[in-house]
């Protein structure tokens, strides 16, 4: 079996999951050739375990300071190159085509009338999941951006859907964690910002991740440049998060169960859609602006509640190695086994809806709890 699949890398967690999917697609002894678009080449880091890959302009996003500019994604962005690389992209050597909200692949498969499965948060949202900010452009950008014939959408609770858990790997560590130390990583807010918004709370160790150049201490906050590595560590041994609402991190946190604070992105439906679900989920904050009230609220009375999840990863891989994709109800059965797996006994939502039952209205009053 071989596999062309394309991986959006405008964000890191498009990128985290890959990762583990490439894992277990090694494991199973699967070919996989990568596409990444979004970014510019020089802009990835740590690599080497997607072989010879390569990097298309693809289509992205433009934001400043914690908002989505729609002018300037829309100048930026060349729709000429981007149908050019469509129109050039030969999938005839591939069994299976996959994107993680990848356009380029996504559409050179419709193009050329392939099947290709979606893996990944966004292809939640085509069921009926907790939205905000949902308006018409929105709703057109999510549905058309990398559309697929099949998708294996990801979010933190089924919501009585056919939606799967989250693919969240973590790191294991024997280390303790410090309830004081909090990781922070808002990638799309100026650094300038969140320091002076970090600074009067010296009771806690903020650890921030960001555009650094090398590693700085400021008493209560650490400045370290991008790290994978350093990141897992950190996160592990912390306890707490605070970051934009993108879904990756706010899993791997949940996965540990980290006290979770979010600032999701303004204007961006998927971040502030996120925001939406962790507060009726119960599994963690959110805050608009960068609030120093909310912080101190977040520090001194939220506690975090843990989510066990499968190896989802695992899962989907076995289920592509097998050719589920093409058995009618494969995708349902896949949902409720990986579900039925899932143990959060802290979570008032996972103990009244611990499968998905279609038909059955989720009730965000009961997930509160």
């Amino acid at each position: 079996m071989k596999i062309l699949y394309g991986v959006q890398a405008t964000g890191n967690g498009h990128i985290t999951r890959a990762r583990a999917m490439c894992k277990h697609f090694k494991a199973a002894g699967i070919e996989v050739d990568y596409i990444f678009s979004g970014r510019d080449r020089a802009d990835f880091f740590d690599m080497d375990e997607f072989g010879d890959w390569q990097c298309y302009r693809g289509l992205t996003f433009i934001h400043e300071a914690g908002d989505l500019k729609i002018l300037r994604t829309i100048k930026h962005n060349s729709l000429l190159q981007f149908w050019k690389d469509v129109k050039s992209l030969s999938l005839d050597s591939y069994d299976v085509i996959l994107t993680d909200f990848e356009p380029i692949v996504a559409w050179a498969a419709k193009r050329a009338g392939k099947t290709c499965i979606g893996v990944g948060h966004q292809y939640a949202f085509d069921f009926s999941v907790p939205k905000r900010g949902a308006s018409l452009v929105p709703r057109l950008i999510m549905q058309n951006f990398a559309p697929v014939s099949m998708g294996l959408g990801l979010h933190w609770h089924h919501f009585n859907q056919s939606i799967l858990p989250p693919i969240a790997e973590t790191h294991a560590t024997s280390e303790l964690s410090d309830p004081n130390k909090i990781v922070v990583y808002l990638g799309f807010e100026s650094s300038q910002e969140v320091i002076s918004l970090l600074e009067p709370f010296d009771d806690h160790l903020f650890v921030f991740y960001g555009p650094f150049p090398q590693y700085e201490s400021r008493g209560h906050i650490q400045l370290k440049p991008l790290s994978r590595e350093g990141f897992k560590q950190d996160l592990a041994t912390a306890g707490g998060v605070i970051c934009n609402a993108g879904f990756e991190l706010s899993s791997e946190a949940i996965q540990l169960g980290k006290k979770l604070l979010i600032k999701p992105l303004t204007g961006q439906m998927e971040q502030l859609s996120n925001a939406r679900a962790l507060e009726e989920l119960g599994l963690g904050m959110s805050m608009d602006t960068l609030d120093p009230l909310q912080i101190r609220r977040w520090l001194e009375s939220w506690e975090g509640k843990q989510v066990v999840y499968p190896n989802v990863a695992a899962a989907i891989v076995d289920w592509i190695k097998n050719a589920k994709w093409k058995e009618s109800g494969s995708r349902e059965q896949l949902v409720d086994d990986l579900w039925a797996r899932t143990e959060a006994p802290d979570v008032a939502s996972f103990r009244d809806y611990p499968t998905p039952k279609q038909g059955v209205a989720f009730k965000p009053s009961d997930a509160a709890a």
